[in-house]
């Protein structure tokens, strides 16, 4: 029996099955279907590369914004979660110079590790990812080397499920397993991730969306310090909440919609030079608000706005936390309610500016609204715009919910997802 027939038989053993459970949870047969579809990752990756050497899998989650919308590019508080969607890679070392990596529907990503600068050529490209992350271990200390690797996901892109930073924790676990004795912490392999994203794929993000997925779990966050993050867990059972977490599709693409995601930064950066600083966290909020006289002439309402939401999401975030970890529900749904409105009304990231016959999160967050009745909460879910809405949605109308949601946007527009406990993780080793 060759390793790939006992990896398939090793998926099938008690201690795997409990894994794959805790990763996953049981919900509509959730375990037989990641069983099988390890069993065909493993199959894909002996038709494309074959037996040579010891095999790895790893798999890294999406993550849901649970609260801090749009604060961490300005050092502010988030408090996010990864979930049962992931990112998963059967991988073998090469032993040569090149990380070749297939993922599924996606041409062959062939990297050479000789080469390990920012190619201007290669910006948004999944080879952007794959060489920035690897130029981050090996000035870490990281003797990185070749190896082959075939990918799945269930974190489709453009879902707000942030399938880029599931990805590039993906890599990170992979060469920190292979190559480096498991030496860096979850939140150093985050900052590699923002790394490669920032310097090589050309997108100015945050680091919310690598920490979230490289911790797991339910974590709050401050970026106060953005060599240090502060990282709180959050001791709180969502299953047992009595309302499952929902995320809609809007359907929306988020083509085209790049000037809108960076013109909140660059507002706010503007903005933020009046008083000699780089980013909102190092502004106090009354010197800000003592200044709006001054500031909307210089740099105009929007902006002045959006430093509103800021302040208010910076502070609705420890109140959430406060708020699950003394078991208040219903008051942590009031604040996910107040973080919608804000994201609609000052931090304007709903409707793409000039957009009117498109408004589709608009859309979806009314539809949201109407089939809640007045339970549970929704918002606008990370970047805005396009995109995805957060549902917190009681059990007793959870069918409806879905049934309605799906009837006006599409069958599969919404999916129910759970909260995992583990951030990046071998499944099993090499």
């Amino acid at each position: 029996m060759n390793r790939y027939a006992q990896m398939i038989s090793e998926l099938k053993t008690p201690e795997v099955m409990k894994r794959l459970t805790y990763l996953y949870g049981q919900r509509g047969g959730m375990l037989v279907a990641q069983s099988a579809r390890y069993s065909r990752l493993l199959k894909r990756h002996e038709e494309l590369v074959g037996y040579e050497g010891p095999i790895a899998m790893v798999s890294a989650p999406g993550r849901t914004e649970i609260g801090g919308n749009h604060t961490d590019h300005n050092r502010g508080k988030v408090l996010a979660a990864a979930v049962n969607l992931d990112t998963v890679a059967a991988v073998r070392t090469n032993g040569s110079r090149q990380i070749r990596i297939q993922s599924a529907g996606y041409p062959l990503c062939t990297v050479d590790l000789d080469r390990l600068e920012p190619d201007p050529r290669e910006i948004n490209t999944t080879a952007a990812l794959v060489r920035g992350v690897a130029a981050r271990f090996v000035q870490l200390g990281c003797p990185v080397a070749g190896f082959d690797a075939y990918v799945t996901s269930t974190v489709l892109p453009g879902s707000g499920l942030s399938s880029s930073a599931a990805f590039e924790v993906l890599l990170g676990t992979v060469l920190n397993c292979l190559f480096f004795e498991r030496k860096l912490t979850a939140p150093e392999i985050a900052m590699a991730g923002q790394y490669g994203e920032n310097v090589f794929f050309g997108k100015p993000s945050g680091l919310m969306d690598q920490m979230a997925c490289a911790v797991g779990n339910l974590v709050a966050i401050d970026f106060l310090d953005p060599g240090k993050p502060a990282i709180h867990p959050v001791a709180f059972d969502f299953a047992a909440c009595g309302h499952a977490l929902c995320i809609v599709d809007s359907r929306a693409s988020h083509a085209d919609l790049t000037d809108e995601y960076t013109a909140i930064t660059h507002e706010l950066k503007a903005l933020c030079s009046y008083f000699g600083k780089d980013v909102l966290s190092q502004v106090p909020e009354s010197e800000f608000y003592a200044a709006i006289p001054a500031l909307r002439p210089l740099y105009g309402d929007r902006s002045v706005l959006r430093a509103v939401h800021f302040y208010q999401e910076d502070k609705r975030v420890p109140e959430q936390v406060a708020a699950l970890e003394a078991g208040d529900f219903d008051q942590f749904l009031h604040l996910v309610k107040q973080s919608g409105y804000s994201s609609y009304m000052y931090l304007q990231n709903i409707i793409p500016t000039g957009a009117v016959a498109h408004q589709d999160m608009g859309v979806a967050l009314a539809l949201c609204e109407h089939y809640l009745a007045g339970r549970g909460a929704y918002r606008v879910h990370g970047g805005g715009f396009a995109g995805t809405v957060q549902a917190f949605v009681p059990l007793d109308r959870l069918e409806s919910f879905q049934s309605g949601i799906d009837d006006a946007l599409g069958q599969g527009a919404c999916h129910i997802l759970s909260i995992r406990p583990w951030g990046g993780v071998e499944i099993l080793e090499a």
